[in-house]
């Protein structure tokens, strides 16, 4: 019964609510009855029950093997279930063990990283601390030149000095190895301070390049580095000696060169008759034409501006080679300061570089070595300067100064910068007075004494190459004080030109000498300077208002009545006294007639003159054709002013520009 109910409830279960609805209003609708009905179904129950067991009975074989069979898995069920849970607590155990391994792992990975760590500076430690048999060897037994022995001695000092350090750290190692590294240093110290003084003396032999040996100091330089850090006693020596050295050696060289440099001076020395405004034949005596060939230029600078130049750097004069040549003073001292230059330079840097001294140390030792060098050398040009005359021999010296402080300069070498400003402070006193002495020369001269020639003047001579000499050194390296020197000496030749001047008789002769001057200076000045110069500017204006001044004088005594007509009627038409103007016809065509009749004759005889009067054909050719260009355009300026009546009897201007064509020259 209770699987029937189980059975009737699981099919009500399974019928869906509409279905049962429908199914009882079907019921109700056909008029059944229930009762009836109820046991119809329970019958019907009953037999789908029976059909049931007996199904049941039919498969009860097969539902028992099947019995046994989940009997059986439950088993293997239950057995695996057994392994899995002795997995899962092997699985346990191993993940434990793996926890234990990683932590073992990063412990051991400490450990290395940390032995790692202390494996170099142990390892550096340990090799610093050591001396081997190797450093004893090749500090004993190598000689000093050989590399093997430079090698142990920048690692024993290495050493020493890693000592040093580790005693302040109290490191008890330092106790093992303190000795013998001391008896090592005090080895290489021997062998070292043995040598370098060895090197020093070679020095002090005669005829010896000391360049040969400072080089081997250098190649060694760590030796004295060496000794200056571990025993400056030692160091001090070294340094002592080698300064007294070469202090006696730079003396004895500069003071035979410079005795044998003057030797080679031109024998006769321009004295104080030798100024710009002294007469040549001034105190020479009866001898003076033999002596001549002996002595320098005094006012031209020649060839001698090349010590400034390509002789600047060029090697030096050997005096017993050249002992038959004679030179001027700045050749002397060009090749006596190059000389020191060259070995001042070379010294200071040795000395920064060997004895490891910089600044205020390396000038104090520079100073040691070059002092009584520089004092004789000083004492020398003080000597030559207190005699002097020679003004532009001074003016060089000053800018060999000048440019020989540069070349130290772009060497790195400031030790001669105070000789250099007193080289200058020597040179420049004497230089100001002896320039001031030849302006005064100029000023004290006499025209009066001078015969009347209108051709250039002894003084505009020298004066043109003394200033050209002047303003040419100072191109590229102006000198403020020689300018202002310059200046005054150009304005006493310049009063000094219309002075003389004065003395020609009439304005003619004083504008053809005037002229003549200036033209001689601006030559001059064009051919030796390239700046545009206050010199040649000067020149140039006052050469300009003379040559027109001059021009008028000449065309005057030819055409003197044309230009006063031309200018005085050019005076009325711009008063508009018409009236006036018309008054000067008679007297303009007496002019014109006049004219006509004598111009051809006029412009030969303005040409001659005009030649004659100046000796250089290029200025004379230029001033006839100025001349001639004048006189064309007080032709025009008549043609404007005359009546028609007198115009037609002028020249036709062709037939003078044809006629003034044949003066025009190629010079």
């Amino acid at each position: 019964m209770s699987l029937e109910n189980d059975i009737f409830d699981d099919t009500e279960g399974q019928l869906p609510h509409d279905l049962e609805e429908d199914f009882v209003q079907e019921v109700l609708k056909s008029g059944t009855d229930l009762r009836q009905y109820s046991q119809q179904i329970e019958k019907e129950l009953k037999e789908v029950e029976n059909k049931s067991i007996q199904d049941y009975i039919k498969e009860s074989q097969n539902i028992a093997s099947l019995h046994n069979q989940i009997a059986a898995c439950d088993n293997i069920l239950e057995a695996m279930e057994s392994m899995l849970i002795g997995f899962q607590t092997d699985l346990g155990s191993i993940s434990t063990e793996i926890l234990n391994l990683q932590k073992r792992s990063v412990a051991m990975s400490k450990q290395l990283t940390n032995r790692q760590a202390i494996k170099g500076p142990l390892s550096q430690f340990i090799e610093d601390m050591t001396v081997s048999e190797t450093l004893i060897t090749g500090i004993m037994e190598c000689a000093v030149t050989d590399k093997e022995f430079l090698t142990h001695l920048q690692n024993l000092n290495h050493k020493i000095n890693f000592i040093k350090e580790q005693s302040f750290k109290d490191s008890k190692s330092c106790l093992d190895v303190k000795d013998i590294v001391e008896k090592l240093k005090i080895k290489a110290m021997a062998k070292i301070r043995s040598y370098l003084l060895e090197q020093i003396y070679k020095f002090r032999k005669p005829m010896t390049n000391y360049q040969v040996p400072q080089n081997n100091m250098l190649k060694y330089k760590f030796f004295f580095e060496f000794v200056l850090a571990n025993e400056r006693n030692v160091a001090e020596e070294i340094c002592g000696e080698y300064v007294d050295t070469m202090n006696k050696i730079y003396y004895s060289y500069f003071k035979s060169y410079s005795s044998r440099l003057l030797k080679l001076q031109f024998e006769e020395k321009p004295s104080k008759d030798d100024l710009m405004g002294v007469e040549d034949t001034a105190g020479r005596g009866i001898f003076h034409k033999t002596t001549l060939k002996h002595r320098g230029t005094v006012f031209s600078i020649g060839s001698r501006g090349d010590v400034l130049g390509s002789q600047l750097e060029d090697s030096i004069i050997v005096p017993h080679t050249a002992s038959k040549t004679r030179y001027h003073y700045e050749a002397l001292f060009r090749s006596e300061q190059y000389a020191l230059v060259d070995n001042a330079c070379r010294e200071y840097l040795f000395l920064a570089e060997f004895f490891k001294v910089r600044g205020v140390q390396a000038m104090d030792i520079f100073n040691q070595v070059m002092g009584n060098t520089l004092s004789t050398m000083l004492k020398n040009l003080q000597s030559f300067v207190d005699d002097c005359y020679d003004t532009i021999a001074l003016f060089l010296c000053l800018h060999l100064v000048m440019r020989y402080q540069m070349i130290c300069h772009k060497r790195a070498v400031p030790a001669l910068d105070k000789y250099w400003d007193n080289l200058s402070s020597i040179i420049w006193p004497r230089f100001y007075h002896v320039f001031n002495m030849n302006i005064q020369s100029i000023k004290d001269c006499d025209p009066m004494k001078f015969s009347k020639e209108t051709g250039p003047h002894y003084i505009t001579r020298r004066y043109a190459e003394f200033s050209a000499a002047m303003v040419g050194v100072s191109e590229g390296f102006p000198c403020e004080g020689a300018t202002q020197l310059l200046a005054e000496l150009r304005e006493a030749v310049q009063c000094f030109l219309l002075r003389m001047a004065a003395i020609f008789p009439n304005r003619t002769q004083q504008l053809v000498f005037l002229i003549n001057n200036y033209d001689l200076v601006l030559g001059v000045l064009v051919e030796r300077t390239r700046d545009n110069s206050k010199e040649m500017e000067s020149f140039k204006e006052q050469l300009a208002a003379r040559s027109s001044e001059y021009i008028e004088e000449v065309l005057s005594p030819h055409f003197g009545g044309i230009i006063q007509l031309v200018k005085e009627s050019e005076t009325l038409i711009e008063k508009g006294q018409m009236d006036n103007l018309k008054r000067q016809e008679a007297r303009a065509l007496d002019l014109v007639q006049s004219f006509t009749n004598n111009w051809k004759r006029s412009l030969e005889e303005i040409n001659s003159e005009v030649l004659k009067s100046f000796p250089n054909l290029v200025l004379g050719a230029a001033l006839v054709q100025r001349t001639m260009t004048q006189l064309v355009s007080y032709y025009h300026r008549l043609h404007k002013i005359l009546p028609a009546n007198a115009r037609t009897q002028l020249t036709n201007i062709h037939h003078i520009m044809v006629e003034i064509k044949k003066y025009k020259t190629n010079f």
